[in-house]
């Protein structure tokens, strides 16, 4: 079934992007950088906020900060992949705070993990007392991140142009 896309027009897109760049501009700054007086913005930006295509706004904060040195991608196989190991699989990290991300993948793992935490021994930590008491896990494969390159939450937006 194809994608449905929101009709969104040039204006619409530039306050996406600039609401992407800075989510705690006001409406008067971001209606003057997108060329609209404020009351059209504002409108535009509650009509996607009621679509869902805004669902929400956060504070970034830098990891380092916090003591989280080690960023971890972690490959997670399961012995079978049906609904129920699935089920217990997700339901079992989605209350870990330092699972950033998880996706259920095609390929040679299942579950593809972002894991952020304070340092190897944490990590060696969450292994053993967390994904291997998952029941239906049969192997876990784990690859360090060095160095962030890019890191963006913005999303593309120049296909709906």
């Amino acid at each position: 079934m194809p994608t449905v896309f929101p009709a969104l027009d040039a204006a619409s897109l530039r306050i996406l992007d600039e609401l992407q760049r800075n989510s705690e501009i006001s409406n008067a700054e971001l209606a003057e950088k997108v060329g609209l007086s404020a009351s059209p913005c504002w409108r535009r930006v509650s009509e996607m906020r009621a679509a869902g295509i805004i669902r929400g706004a956060v504070t970034l904060v830098d990891p380092l900060k916090l003591g989280l040195a080690v960023n971890v991608f972690v490959h997670v196989t399961l012995a079978r992949q049906d609904r129920e190991t699935l089920e217990v699989f997700t339901s079992a990290v989605s209350g870990r705070p330092e699972v950033m991300e998880c996706y259920l993948m095609t390929g040679e793992a299942d579950f593809l993990l972002r894991v952020v935490i304070e340092d190897l021994i944490k990590y060696q930590a969450f292994v053993l007392e967390c994904l291997t008491q998952i029941p239906g896990v049969a192997n876990i494969r784990s690859s360090f991140a060095l160095d962030q390159v890019k890191y963006t939450t913005a999303l593309p937006t120049g296909h709906l142009r």
